[in-house]
């Protein structure tokens, strides 16, 4: 029996957005508990493949669990995304029919305490995702300065009171390391007013953010793979992004802008821009959960769903 449930996050949505192709190759970037690996491989035939990626060994071994009892079309590849075409190069893919992103920290690696992701569960400050890498929150806590404190936290988290909040780690690792999550905690709350603290929400949600996507690089890495990944998908191939947060959100949303955009020297006369158009946007709005969801899974409230696709060249 699996110790920790995973709750794959707009499921059917982004599997409908991927237009699966049984015959086709597809890519889940973000493996984790393989929710959605595992229905993508599902509708694959024999001639089919899914390739995943992650970098986190425990997931990599649930994953496995999951999906080799669904066939053998798969292959796991144990590396960060933002490595996509040079992984699938190294093993002869050059095109693909669709990928899949679901951003953001699995819900197993929360619920398991000791990885340093949860607020609500003491542990040494951690927060990799790749637990081979040397960067750890520990580090970014202890040792960045104020003002990289003070911009991670405003930048990656949105957080109003980065200064105070910076300023109050500060203080405190001088008495002694900050070494867990609740220890970081109660820093966080005496730095914040105390209406701040009364509000619904919890009080380090955003610091914790912030230092998780600076221990990981999230957003640099997300921008440079999607703009990877536009490159290597077949016509009518698509690329599903599901983000939780608005700053992965922007990314996708800009990356995607610019790649559906033609940008032509000014006076050049072409009657149909649409003609020359690689990728077309599937939904111009985002997707978000309906209410039946939302209801059974609250990390669904956040999530965001974009689709690109690259166009079918029309050689008439």
């Amino acid at each position: 029996m699996e110790p920790y449930k995973h709750i794959p996050v707009l499921l059917n949505e982004s599997i409908d957005g991927l237009n699966i192709k049984p015959d086709g190759i597809y890519v889940d970037c973000t493996m984790g508990g393989a929710g959605h690996s595992s229905e993508i491989l599902k509708r694959l035939n024999s001639k089919g493949h899914l390739y995943c990626f992650d970098q986190d060994d425990y997931a990599i071994n649930r994953g496995n669990l999951v999906l080799k009892q669904i066939s053998n079309n798969y292959t796991i590849i144990k590396s960060n995304f933002v490595n996509i075409k040079d992984e699938l190069n190294k093993i002869g893919i050059e095109r693909v029919d669709g990928i899949l992103y679901d951003l953001g920290v699995s819900s197993f690696q929360f619920d398991i305490g000791d990885r340093g992701f949860s607020y609500s569960k003491d542990a040494i400050l951690d927060m990799r995702m790749d637990t081979n890498q040397y960067l750890r929150a520990y580090d970014v806590v202890n040792f960045y300065t104020f003002d990289e404190l003070k911009r991670i936290f405003y930048t990656y988290g949105e957080e109003k009171y980065s200064p105070n909040i910076a300023k109050k780690i500060i203080q405190e690792r001088a008495k002694k390391p900050i070494e867990t999550t609740l220890e970081l905690v109660e820093v966080i709350k005496k730095a914040l007013p105390g209406f701040i603290k009364r509000k619904s929400g919890h009080p380090a949600k955003k610091v914790f953010q912030a230092i998780r996507i600076a221990v990981n690089d999230e957003l640099n890495v997300f921008e440079r793979s999607l703009k990877e990944a536009l490159t290597i998908l077949n016509e009518e191939g698509r690329i599903v992004v599901i983000t939780f947060h608005s700053l992965e959100d922007r990314i996708c949303k800009n990356v995607f802008r610019d790649a559906v955009e033609v940008k032509l020297p000014k006076g050049l006369p072409i009657r149909d821009v649409d003609i020359i158009k690689k990728y077309r946007l599937v939904n111009s709005k985002v997707i978000t959960a309906e209410d039946d969801e939302l209801n059974i899974n609250n990390r669904a409230h956040s999530a965001k769903l974009r689709i690109i696709e690259k166009k079918e060249i029309n050689n008439e």
